[in-house]
């Protein structure tokens, strides 16, 4: 029980893990749902799994605690229950997206791009481009919308063994379609960032967590405190002169996403190793972050106390 306690108040979380929170007998039931009833039938069936999650999983009811306490810092106890609900009914929701995504194809999903024009403009200039993303609504959605661009896409992803999580490329069964880069490769795998940038390539990276021993982070206010957020995309983007561009999705409907452009970050060349000469343009970043969880509160999908 104490450990429940200390989890619920958000005052000790272990550090985030990519794997995921059910066991792969519920996930095969989850297919088996969506094959048989689609989307419909497994939206339907997530009321109960989350409502069970939510009433008798205090410790997985805790990993929300911490981001749910910084976005609604007056909530009662009834409204913590009920933020947890649809929080977690989203996460859900995108995860039987994800499912359609792969089984079904893009065509079950309808995404709207906003700013792709700006997009396309840059990746037209080729130096390469750093789509800067974070775990919030559909990433994945938004990876399989950039086959407009008309460049190879790269991404650096962490994938934890025996996580039975996954990608919507997965379930179709096909080759992945873009390129994986392994953060825990020599040197975090910023030697093959740059080489595809040096090609005029995009580069999707997460902005949001930090990778191995944090010492390549900075302290930024988030939701009124101090959390760590990586500066290695911006040290990578200053020594490629390649920009920025934040790029989150968000849900806004049955089968909608948009897909939004929602800051492009230049940052200057050759600004060398220290993080501070980065601080300016996390804090854009996180900035960005920070309204898009007033805009989609529900929708920001880290299970851990970042702020730790």
């Amino acid at each position: 029980m104490q450990q429940t306690d200390k989890q619920e108040t958000g005052k000790r979380q272990p550090r985030w893990s990519s794997r995921s929170l059910g066991t792969r007998f519920g996930h095969n039931i989850f297919y088996v749902l969506i094959q048989l009833g689609g989307r419909r039938l497994g939206y339907f069936a997530l009321h109960w799994v989350v409502l069970y999650y939510v009433l008798c999983r205090p410790s997985i009811r805790g990993r929300s605690s911490d981001y749910l306490r910084h976005r609604f810092p007056n909530q009662s106890l009834i409204m913590r229950y009920v933020n947890c609900y649809r929080m977690f009914l989203e996460m859900g929701r995108v995860l039987v997206d994800r499912v359609i995504l792969g089984y079904m194809g893009a065509e079950k999903m309808k995404s709207t791009v906003h700013g792709w024009q700006e997009l396309l403009d840059l990746v037209k200039k080729g130096r390469g481009v750093i789509l800067l993303m974070s775990h919030v609504g559909c990433w994945q959605v938004a990876i399989s919308a950039l086959n407009f661009l008309k460049v190879p896409v790269n991404l650096l992803l962490e994938q934890e063994e025996g996580n039975i999580d996954r990608h919507y490329f997965e379930y179709a069964g096909v080759t992945c379609p873009i390129r994986i880069i392994d953060p825990g490769s020599y040197l975090g795998g910023t030697l093959q960032i740059l080489d595809v940038l040096k090609k005029g390539e995009m580069v999707c990276m997460m902005g949001d967590r930090v990778f191995g021993s944090g010492k390549s982070c900075l302290q930024v206010d988030f939701l009124g405190e101090k959390a760590p957020f990586p500066f290695s995309a911006f040290k990578i983007a200053s020594a490629a002169g390649a920009p920025i561009v934040v790029f989150f999705s968000y849900k806004t409907g049955y089968d909608r996403y948009a897909l939004k452009v929602s800051k492009i970050i230049q940052i200057p060349e050759n600004l060398g190793r220290s993080g501070e000469s980065y601080r300016q343009y996390v804090t854009q970043f996180v900035n960005e972050l920070e309204l898009y969880t007033r805009e989609h509160p529900y929708q920001f999908f880290n299970f851990y106390n970042m702020w730790q």
